[in-house]
C-alpha cells in the first residue's frame, strides 16, 4: 500500500492507494470508525456495481447505514440533490460523531462533501473515488460545491476529507471516455509540476500501458497536488496553478449546459487553447504546445473547441469564481513542468481568446 499524506493546517490526512484496497474497507472501517453511522452517498451506476454490496458488508460488520442514490451525472450536482442528502440525514438522526461517505467519481465527492460540510456545521467525512478524475484529483484537497444555473461550483467550501481510501482495480469497469476524462488532471499534474511523470505518461502513451503502472501514477500525481494544497488550502495563491486549463474549460461545460465534453476533455481543450495564447505572446517556450497537443491525442483527449458561441463562452467566463474586481488569475506553463500565474482583465482575456480562435 501506497500512503500519501497531505498535512494541512485544518485537518490532516492520508491517501491510501493499494489494488485491492475497496474489498478490505469494511473490516478497516470497523478497527477505524466503530461506533459511527455512514451515510453512503452514490450514483445509480455505481451504487449497482459497488454500492449494495458495500452496505451489506458494512452492516455485517455492525454498521448503521442510510444511503443517498442520484441519477448519474453533472446536471444533478445542484441544490435539489443536496436538500435530498441533508433531509436523508436529518431523518436518520445524524450527529457529528457520524460519517458521510462519498462513493463515486467527482460528482459524487463534491456534493456529499459539502452535505458533510454544512450538515450540523461539519460531519465526518469519507472519500472512496471510483473513476481516476476523482482519485487523481477532485478526492484531494477539499474543494467541495454544488453547481447553479448560472455556472460550475458557484456554492461551495473547503472542507478535508478524512480519509481518502483508493483502489486503481476498480478502474476496471471504468469506460475508455471516462478512463481519458481522468487522464487530463493526471497530465495537468504533471504539466504544472513534474516534467518526470510527464516523460513517463509519453513513453506509456496509452491506457492498455498505464494500466500495469496505475498505482505508481496515480500516487505521483496524488503527491503533487498534495504538495500544492499544503501550501494554500485556500486557493489565494499558488493552489491557483491547479486551476491551468479550467477557466476556458469550466466555461465551455456551461456553455454546453453540461451535457457536451467532460470535465476533463473540457480541461483538455482548455489547456491547449491557453497555452497557444501564451506562446503567441511569448510567456511558453516555443513547441510546448505541440508537445502538449501529442501527449493529449494519445490518450484520446479533444484538443479543439468545439462548435459554440464565442460570445456564451466569454459570458460563462465573466462569472468565473476566480475573478476578482474584473481581473482573472490565468494559470499558465512556462514550459512542460513550471507553471506561472499572470492576472489579465476580462477584456484581455477576451481579446487573446478571440486572437486565438480566428487562427
Amino acid at each position: 500500500m501506497v500512503r500519501v499524506r497531505v498535512n494541512i493546517p485544518s485537518k490532516a490526512y492520508q491517501i491510501e492507494i493499494e489494488t485491492g484496497l475497496f474489498k478490505k474497507l469494511p473490516r478497516l472501517f470497523k478497527s477505524r470508525y466503530q461506533g459511527s453511522r455512514m451515510a453512503l452517498i452514490s450514483d445509480d451506476r455505481v451504487f449497482s456495481l459497488y454500492g449494495k454490496s458495500f452496505i451489506q458488508e458494512l452492516e455485517q460488520q455492525g454498521f448503521e447505514t442510510v444511503t443517498f442514490v442520484f441519477p448519474e451525472g453533472e446536471k444533478y450536482k445542484n441544490l435539489e440533490s443536496l436538500k435530498s442528502i441533508y433531509q436523508v440525514l436529518a431523518d436518520a438522526s445524524f450527529t457529528r460523531s457520524d460519517y458521510v461517505v462519498a462513493l463515486g467519481g467527482g460528482v459524487t465527492g463534491d456534493m456529499a462533501g459539502l452535505a458533510a460540510a454544512t450538515f450540523l456545521r461539519g460531519l465526518g467525512f469519507i472519500q472512496i473515488p471510483t473513476s481516476l478524475l476523482a482519485m487523481v484529483d477532485s478526492s484531494i484537497g477539499g474543494k467541495v460545491a454544488v453547481d447553479m444555473e448560472q455556472g460550475k461550483n458557484l456554492i461551495g467550501a473547503f472542507y478535508q476529507p478524512d480519509a481518502v481510501y483508493t483502489d486503481p482495480g476498480i478502474l476496471t469497469t471504468l469506460n475508455d471516455r471516462l478512463f481519458s476524462d481522468g487522464m487530463a488532471e493526471l497530465i495537468k499534474h504533471g504539466l504544472i509540476r513534474d516534467k518526470d511523470l510527464c516523460q513517463r505518461l509519453e513513453a506509456l502513451g496509452s491506457r492498455s500501458r498505464i494500466t500495469e503502472h496505475l498505482d505508481e501514477i496515480i500516487s505521483a500525481s496524488c503527491r503533487i497536488k498534495g504538495a500544492v494544497v499544503e501550501q494554500d488550502e485556500q486557493d489565494t495563491g499558488i493552489r491557483q496553478i491547479l486551476n491551468f486549463g479550467h477557466t476556458i474549460g469550466h466555461a465551455i461545460e456551461k456553455v454546453q449546459q453540461y451535457n457536451g465534453l467532460t470535465h476533463g476533455e473540457a480541461v483538455s481543450v482548455g489547456m491547449v487553447h491557453i497555452t497557444r495564447i501564451t506562446e503567441r505572446l511569448g510567456l511558453t517556450k516555443e513547441g510546448t504546445s505541440q508537445r502538449l497537443v501529442g501527449m493529449l491525442k494519445s490518450f484520446n483527449l479533444p484538443v479543439t473547441m468545439p462548435q459554440l458561441s464565442i460570445e456564451d463562452l466569454v459570458r460563462a467566463i465573466r462569472i468565473d469564481k476566480k475573478s476578482r474586481s474584473g481581473i482573472i488569475t490565468i494559470a499558465y506553463l512556462r514550459e512542460i513542468g513550471d507553471c506561472g500565474l499572470i492576472k489579465w482583465s476580462f477584456e484581455e482575456l477576451e481579446e487573446h481568446l478571440f486572437a486565438q480562435l480566428e487562427n
